[in-house]
């Protein structure tokens, strides 16, 4: 884990990995520790902002101290998000036969494990998901769409992920979902939040 300053009130910690940064966030929001303001990860990397009134330093000590563990997505600890979704997305049969899994197979593959949001960007309530079954992992599209719906359902790389708006993308798109991803009148706002675990569910078309 490398250390960087960010500012005066945070420090970045870059990782090898996704894991290891989902690990190391895991193991902050646990240790619940006051000099913790607020915590942002990414895909390799944990800004954590100190609190109002806390020196660097003690974030410093905070982050050689606290000893990441792997997560299990099986942990009953976590929340989980049930998402219902409509296998009919424009991007299953390419999906289908890139992974060699068949339209049926993608589908109990995208049904049939946990995932967890390890990070959320791109817009509002859009979190990045990951599986423990690697047989999904499919490239982006060549070309992105100029539109895709809100709801829509898609794969990119070894993420998963559900477009809170409609927006521009290149994501594989698999199915659409009713669920909503972003609502102000929220507490929190966003459905999927990192440490999140998600279970996709196969609904009626």
């Amino acid at each position: 884990m490398k250390l960087l300053p960010y500012g005066d009130r945070a420090v970045l910690a870059e990782l090898a990995d996704g894991e290891e940064a989902m690990a190391l966030e895991a193991a902050l929001r646990g240790a619940a520790s006051s000099a913790v303001g607020a915590l942002v990860p990414a895909a390799r990397t944990v800004l954590v902002v100190a609190a109002d009134g806390v020196p660097l330093r003690e974030v410093r000590e905070l982050l050689a101290a606290v000893r990441p563990v792997p997560l299990d997505p099986a942990d009953d600890a976590d929340e989980v998000v049930e998402v219902p979704v409509v296998y009919d997305g424009e991007d299953l049969e390419d999906v289908a036969r890139l992974t060699g899994l068949g339209r049926g197979g993608v589908v109990e593959a995208h049904t049939g494990q946990t995932w967890r949001v390890a990070f959320g960007g791109f817009a509002p309530g859009f979190g990045y998901l990951v599986g423990e079954d690697d047989r999904l992992h499919v490239a982006r599209r060549e070309e992105s769409r100029t539109r895709v719906p809100a709801g829509a359902v898609g794969l990119a790389g070894e993420y998963a992920g559900v477009y809170p708006r409609e927006s521009p993308g290149g994501w594989q798109l698999i199915g659409h979902t009713d669920a909503v991803l972003w609502d102000l009148d929220r507490d929190p706002p966003a459905l999927l939040r990192p440490g999140v675990r998600v279970r996709f569910v196969e609904a009626g078309g």
